[in-house]
C-alpha cells in the first residue's frame, strides 16, 4: 500500500510553535501527516508546551490547508512540507 512508504519531507514551526520546538524546521520522514506529528512528538518527548501546542495548531500541507481530515488519511508524498501553525491572537 503506498501510504506506507515513508517519504521524506520537512516540519516547519511558525510563532508560538517554532519557539517550543527551539527550531524553525527539522527534517523527518513519515507516510502520512499522523506519522509525521508522531515523529514529531516522539523526537520532542522533552518539550511539553510543544507537544501541548501540537493538539490545536492547524497544518498546511504543501501550502494547502488539512482542514478537519484526519491525518492518518493525509498521505505525504517525497518532498513534503508541513507548516505548523499555532492559534494567532484574534484569529
Amino acid at each position: 500500500m503506498s501510504g506506507t512508504v515513508r517519504r521524506s519531507g520537512t516540519v516547519r514551526y511558525w510563532a508560538a510553535a517554532k519557539s517550543a520546538a527551539g527550531r524553525a524546521e527539522e527534517p523527518v520522514e513519515a507516510a502520512t501527516l499522523a506519522g509525521a506529528l508522531a515523529a514529531v512528538r516522539a523526537a520532542h518527548a522533552d518539550r511539553p508546551e510543544l507537544l501541548r501546542l501540537l493538539e490545536v495548531c492547524s497544518f498546511l500541507l504543501d501550502g494547502e490547508q488539512t482542514g478537519g481530515r484526519e491525518p492518518a488519511a493525509v498521505l505525504l508524498s517525497e518532498g513534503w512540507t508541513v507548516e505548523v501553525l499555532p492559534p494567532f491572537a484574534g484569529g
